[in-house]
């Protein structure tokens, strides 16, 4: 197989080297040998132009184009790290700003809380104050109602048993005596409640 592709190979280079000699003969110019000089010649000439004309026009150009797009793509690097380091300050800024903003709620809460519990205090001591008025009051009514309590009761005892002895018997009795017995049986009863 590899004989095979090496005489391929060979073969073809011989049909290659008859055509060149037959293009040769039959007047073509750049395959002649005794051209090559005036072709050498005009190609460094036209390849010495060409290097001209791209390192004098071309690649000046090309080269100033670069330099900008650097120096634009490193003013935009500049710039987004200025924007950057002001971002990162606003930021700051803005947690101070929330920080301080948190640590005034607390304060107002704080203040706002004395000021609660300090209210329900002072309402806490005068609705006690008031009690107090209240309760010492009533215990004084209390203490009046029990002061001036038997002398009524023994008055409405007196009055209800003369008229029931009125009734029953159909006699006046004298008041001084039932009145004796009313607060003879009176101050024992109250002598057994109030513990005297």
């Amino acid at each position: 197989m590899i004989k095979k592709i090496f005489f391929q190979s060979i073969f073809l280079s011989f049909l290659f080297l008859m055509e060149a000699f037959a293009a040769e003969s039959s007047g073509m110019p750049q395959l002649n040998p005794e051209f090559w000089i005036s072709q050498i010649f005009w190609l460094t000439i036209t390849f010495g132009i060409l290097y001209v004309v791209l390192s004098k026009f071309i690649l000046p150009k090309i080269s100033a184009n670069l330099e900008i797009r650097k120096s634009q793509i490193l003013d935009n690097i500049e710039v987004a790290e200025k924007q950057r380091k002001e971002s990162e300050l606003k930021i700051k800024e803005y947690e101070k700003i929330i920080q301080d903003s948190k640590n005034e709620a607390k304060n107002y809460f704080n203040q706002n809380r004395k000021k609660v519990i300090k209210s329900i205090d002072i309402k806490k001591k005068d609705l006690d104050k008031t009690l107090n008025e209240i309760i010492e009051k009533a215990e004084s009514e209390i203490q009046d109602l029990r002061g001036k309590a038997p002398e009524k009761i023994n008055r409405i005892a007196i009055e209800t048993s003369a008229d029931l002895i009125h009734k029953l018997i159909g006699i006046d009795v004298n008041s001084s005596s039932i009145s004796a017995i009313v607060n003879d049986l009176s101050k024992k009863k109250m002598d057994k409640y109030y513990g005297n």
